[in-house]
């Protein structure tokens, strides 16, 4: 069955960025020439996905205006001629969101169930704001092409140092070709001496929404919270379930420090501000700062 929607999780309160985030959303922050959670409905976009459901929460309503229409906006731009005008229009229009409210914060299980009724009885895949990836094909292409090719939930999952694992959800699976693995079960966050693999887990998801039941059935953990690893782990038990080793370079934008270097590195990227950026990168290492 063919994936069409988009789940983006995105209620939470940005405490590693406050006090900003008490008034702007950090999914709302800029990297490079446009906020973090565009990049996952563009890549979404890219993939064919035209609908998103924005999983949010009370004074994040500026996710949802980005994404709007704005005629006053447009109109000023067009009497201008402005060149922005193209790409503005392009951001209005570039998906079908819905929105829905998650009352509590009950970790990020919670926000996905919450996507439940807006779902429905269709497959989905799930995307975290604040991870960014880069490759050719996309993530979302690599994970979507396992989907149709093994007809099961696949979860993102890249390898990590030993040292890292206790920072992640980490898979444990039989092998069945060189990037895909069937799951047995999963870990959050194990101790190196414990951890069943090196394989961590971080998405994009997709599930089929057999993963709602089981999000619901699972317990809150240690710090009250529904943990997405832990219906992914139920949801192995009751069906297949799939990893797929992303062949991408990842970012991690849930930071101040990782926003800074993911914008450094993007904006290397970038044909507006590669060379500017080039060379103010050299100018600082020249300086020894």
């Amino acid at each position: 069955m063919h994936v069409r929607t988009a789940v983006i999780p995105a209620a939470g309160y940005g405490t590693r960025f406050l006090p900003l985030t008490k008034a702007v959303p950090k999914e709302m922050l800029p990297l490079v020439d446009r906020p973090v959670i565009q990049y996952a409905v563009d890549e979404a976009v890219a993939a064919g996905i035209k609908r998103v459901v924005l999983v949010t929460s009370a004074g994040k309503e500026a996710m949802e205006a980005y994404f709007s229409v704005l005629p006053e906006l447009e109109d000023a731009l067009a009497r201008r001629e402005s060149p922005k005008l193209a790409e503005v229009q392009r951001v209005s229009r570039i998906v079908t969101l819905e929105t829905v409210i998650q009352e509590e914060a009950l970790g990020l299980g919670h926000a996905v169930l919450c996507a439940k009724d807006a779902v429905g009885d269709e497959p989905f895949i799930v995307y975290l704001p604040d991870e960014i990836f880069r490759g050719t094909p996309t993530a979302t292409q690599q994970v979507l092409a396992a989907f149709d090719e093994l007809g099961s939930s696949v979860i993102g999952v890249k390898d990590v140092p030993l040292d890292d694992v206790e920072r992640y959800g980490v898979v444990a699976g039989e092998r069945i070709s060189a990037t895909h693995l069937r799951l047995t079960h999963t870990v959050e966050k194990p101790k190196k001496s414990e951890a069943p693999s090196t394989l961590a887990i971080f998405g994009p998801y997709v599930f089929t929404p057999a993963i709602f039941d089981c999000l619901a059935s699972i317990t809150t953990g240690a710090v009250g919270e529904l943990q997405l690893t832990d219906g992914i782990d139920l949801l192995a038990q009751r069906e297949a379930v799939h990893a797929c080793t992303l062949d991408v370079r990842r970012y991690d934008a849930g930071t101040p420090l990782g926003l800074l270097q993911t914008a450094v590195e993007l904006a290397l990227e970038h044909p507006d501000y590669a060379d500017e950026v080039r060379a103010w990168v050299r100018e600082l290492a020249e300086r020894g700062e």
